[in-house]
């Protein structure tokens, strides 16, 4: 995927954290949350330290790639509000792009503001912000993947090295950050190399070329500095003629499985996105898009399914706006396997992203850092997993003995100016059983109609409106959330009898 797409950096507009620190009682405490301690593969699934199914289900969150050498947003925010607001969302896990840049003695990070906010975080290095961010996730129950996005702050790059930033420095730069995080399992794993293409090969035997064989060097590099760490591996662009998305075509594992010392340790990752990033020939294809399974069968989703290997999609994203996209995000959700019906046996994923600074697929949050784009949210409710429930237990489905499914439903109304108006209804899973599928009902005061609904469909009866969920969002994990938005008119659209009925 053409990374200048979809890379727009923002001009906007650092007491080193002690590792004892980073390594705090209140995170272990938190690993409690998140599946606890370290945690490696069985199969095509990941457990925690106690052999406990666990789903990687988070955001990429970018910025210590580019030349602000720090995650994007602090300008406008304090990191740790943006991570109460991740963690309150459902999200459970953090991408976290770098370049080699932020290795570099006394590279110092740009656009933070720490006008009552970060205030801990002036003066410090960009290792020491990296350093604050992870004690800080792991406190809040979130863990942390490390993706090595860039050599360099320039742009990406085809291979793992450039003239520049050779195999040994990239090499040696992983064994630092993997000795730097042992000890503190907030950071479950490491992206070796992000998005190889053309001409990076799989499984080709050129050792200047064959991703294959780098990622194996380097795999085993990084669990000779710790060997509890997952080691996360890319396809690449094209295999045996057969084209696709930058580091999404993984058709090699099958004939060339990277093979490392340390056994479950080993990731697989692809990428995957819509027509917002770029068109690809699937997209007009007729039967869009029930052939969109097959499509993903074909580059990386047999690997999960013959038990290879767990497959995370490490990153997936789009606008939302062409309606082909909306098809694309409500099927892959699909695919993706709901945590509601799986639990933790589903394919792992973290959005692209956080940031809404994202050229061609914006973020979960709107323009001002602050605001939830809920439409893209309410996509991703069914494979959130923020408890990692490791299946049922007593009142669970099959279980005669109890348990119910419940919610309850809170309506707020946005603008109304008058003429019209608009709100948000957020589902909330009460019960001790995920919902598989709502409805909302509620009235109004008067004769408003309903000109609008997102993530929802609906039928009204006078002043009274039934909503019931979309294929994407029926089903609500145990104490998760969904939501949906619409519009109205005229205005005055405030509800009453707002009640929520698990169907």
């Amino acid at each position: 995927m053409f990374r200048t797409l979809r890379r727009a950096l923002c001009v906007a507009a650092a007491l080193l954290l002690p590792l004892a620190g980073v390594q705090s009682a209140r995170a272990d405490a938190a690993d409690e949350a998140a599946g606890a301690g370290y945690w490696h593969t069985s199969g095509r699934q990941i457990l925690d330290a106690a052999g406990k199914p666990v789903r990687i289900a988070g955001v990429n969150w970018f910025g210590f790639e580019t030349a602000n050498h720090v995650v994007h947003g602090l300008w406008a925010r304090d990191y740790k509000s943006m991570i109460d607001q991740m963690k309150s969302l459902g999200y459970n896990t953090i991408r976290m792009p770098y370049s080699d840049d932020i290795l570099k003695p006394g590279t110092m990070p740009d656009s933070i503001s720490h006008d009552g906010k970060n205030t801990d975080l002036r003066g410090l290095t960009s290792l020491q912000v990296l350093d604050r961010i992870v004690a800080y996730a792991g406190q809040s129950g979130l863990k942390i993947v490390l993706d090595r996005h860039r050599p360099d702050a320039a742009g990406q790059s085809a291979l793992w090295y450039t003239a520049s930033v050779p195999e040994s420095t990239w090499i040696t730069n992983l064994k630092e950050l993997a000795a730097r995080y042992k000890g503190n399992s907030t950071v479950i794993g490491i992206d070796l190399h992000n998005e190889p293409h053309d001409p990076a090969c799989w499984g080709c035997g050129d050792t200047s070329r064959d991703w294959r064989l780098a990622a194996q060097r380097a795999g085993n590099a990084v669990l000779s500095a710790n060997p509890e760490l997952l080691i996360m591996v890319e396809g690449v662009q094209s295999y045996n003629g057969t084209n696709g998305w930058w580091g999404g075509n993984l058709m090699g594992v099958a004939q060339y499985p990277v093979q490392l010392d340390v056994p479950n340790r080993l990731v697989y990752s692809a990428h995957d996105y819509a027509t917002s990033v770029a068109q690809q020939s699937w997209f007009s294809d007729p039967s869009f898009p029930a052939n969109m399974p097959g499509i993903w069968d074909k580059y990386w989703g047999y690997i999960f399914k013959q038990n290879i290997a767990p497959v995370w999609l490490g990153e997936f994203g789009t606008t939302l706006q062409p309606s082909v996209d909306q098809k694309w995000l409500a099927e892959l959700v699909k695919y993706l396997r709901s945590t509601s019906a799986y639990r933790a046996d589903g394919f792992h994923w973290t959005f692209w992203s956080w940031n809404p600074n994202s050229g061609d697929t914006g973020g979960i949050l709107k323009d001002d850092w602050q605001t939830v784009d809920t439409v893209k949210d309410g996509y991703l409710a069914s494979v959130k997993a923020p408890g990692f429930d490791p299946g049922p237990g007593p009142g669970g489905p099959g279980d005669p003995g109890g348990g119910n499914a419940t919610c309850s439903a809170a309506y707020t109304l946005g603008g109304d100016w008058g003429g019209g108006f608009n709100a948000e209804v957020k589902v909330t899973n009460t019960g001790t059983l995920p919902l598989k599928s709502w409805k909302v009902t509620w009235t109004w005061s008067g004769s408003q109609k309903v000109t609008n609904m997102w993530n929802a469909t609906h039928t009204q009866n006078g002043a009274t409106v039934t909503a019931l969920n979309a294929a994407h969002n029926g089903s609500v994990p145990v104490g998760g959330s969904t939501s949906f938005g619409l519009g109205g008119a005229p205005g005055g659209g405030g509800a009453t009898g707002v009640s929520c009925t698990a169907t």
